[in-house]
């Protein structure tokens, strides 16, 4: 049994690892080919192209790569006719899989296609839901998704989150500051510098700045001559975190990592002008980190554009180390909202039970 996988990012990578990893336990003669990171290449998957190379962020950036993208998924399309694949799993990476997805339905006759982790439409705009019921199955991760798509007479299959499988609550923590800029080049130049001010600021305190990749080591030049700071790469964030008292995160997937191992975050994030402007007034955006769009309340604070700055993140410190119990109770609540029970296990049963249906949902 063959698989085509596609994802863009590294939240991406992570959610394909877990269930490869989860189906390859479980199942098999099954092998994953295509669009993917280290970590799912560790699980077994053979690697078309790396995502590395795809790295694109904001609306802009997508617009000037388009043709771009457009050619890799008509490569990718061709190499699922001429190894004879029957099925993908797309995860989220809307901006290229959701042409990706109209692309094969329209080229390849009784290709099956599941959408593990859809992209959320529900923010972006629910407009592209038709492009969305293309896919033959749409699997979510967050609870209120269930409705959202039953809305759209879409059965959305949910087990619960699988970051509550793999993560669960630190119950020892230290007093170093966590500091993760992101994956994506652009983050890392946006938050560096900003980075480098506080760890100046704070001389008593230490500091870890975790990055993805050693590719990353390049824009670190100037804070890693700082002796209050230690640099990893390989260090776990569930080992990472038991040093921590907090942490300081661009806005993306591991802020909810972050919640479930029990370390209050401050999330930041920074973008061109015109990003943000689509964002805040096109796009039906709140909250813009994950644990609080789940609680639908701030847990963490987000500190966005202006507003992400040195003296703001520091003011944010203080105010969490004075309000820690409050925090971790809020954290709690939000836990309880998308536990579940062998959640990737789940998830691997029903995509390899229904791979040889011919049924939509």
């Amino acid at each position: 049994m063959k698989f085509f996988v596609s994802c863009g990012e590294a939240s991406g990578d992570l959610h394909l690892s877990y269930l490869v990893k989860s189906i390859n336990s479980r199942y098999e003669n099954v092998e994953f080919f295509g669009v993917a990171g280290e970590k799912s290449e560790k699980e077994g998957v053979k690697i078309l192209q790396n995502i590395d190379e795809l790295a694109i962020m904001g609306f802009t950036e997508i617009l000037k790569k388009y043709k771009f993208l457009k050619n890799k998924a008509q490569d990718y399309i061709n190499f699922i006719r001429e190894n004879d694949i029957k099925n993908v799993i797309l995860i989220d990476y809307g901006g290229f899989n959701l042409k990706f997805l109209e692309m094969l339905k329209k080229e390849i006759e009784h290709i099956k296609v599941f959408y593990y982790i859809p992209p959320k439409i529900w923010i972006w705009g629910e407009k592209r839901i038709h492009k969305l019921k293309l896919a033959d199955h749409i699997m979510v991760i967050f609870p209120w998704e269930v409705d959202f798509y039953k809305k759209h007479n879409v059965n959305a299959i949910y087990y619960g989150n699988p970051f509550s499988d793999i993560y669960k609550k630190n119950e020892k923590s230290g007093e170093k500051i966590l500091l993760l800029p992101g994956s994506r080049k652009q983050e890392i130049l946006s938050m560096i510098p900003i980075f480098l001010e506080i760890v100046k600021a704070l001389k008593d305190k230490n500091f870890v700045l975790k990055l993805n990749s050693l590719n990353d080591l390049i824009y670190t030049k100037e804070i890693e001559k700082q002796k209050n700071i230690e640099i990893t790469i390989e260090k776990s964030l569930k080992d990472i975190t038991k040093e921590c008292e907090l942490g300081i995160a661009t806005s993306g997937t591991v802020t909810l990592e972050l919640a479930l191992l029990n370390l209050p975050t401050i999330v930041v994030y920074k973008t061109s002008a015109i990003n943000y402007f689509i964002a805040k007034y096109i796009l039906k955006v709140g909250y813009i980190s994950l644990p609080n769009l789940i609680a639908n309340l701030e847990i963490f604070p987000e500190l966005i554009q202006n507003k992400c700055n040195s003296k703001e993140i520091i003011k944010n410190i203080g105010l969490i180390q004075k309000n820690k119990k409050l925090v971790f109770s809020k954290i709690e609540g939000m836990r309880e909202k998308i536990a579940g029970k062998a959640v990737i296990g789940s998830y691997a049963d029903f995509l390899m039970e229904k791979k040889y249906e011919d049924t939509k949902i």
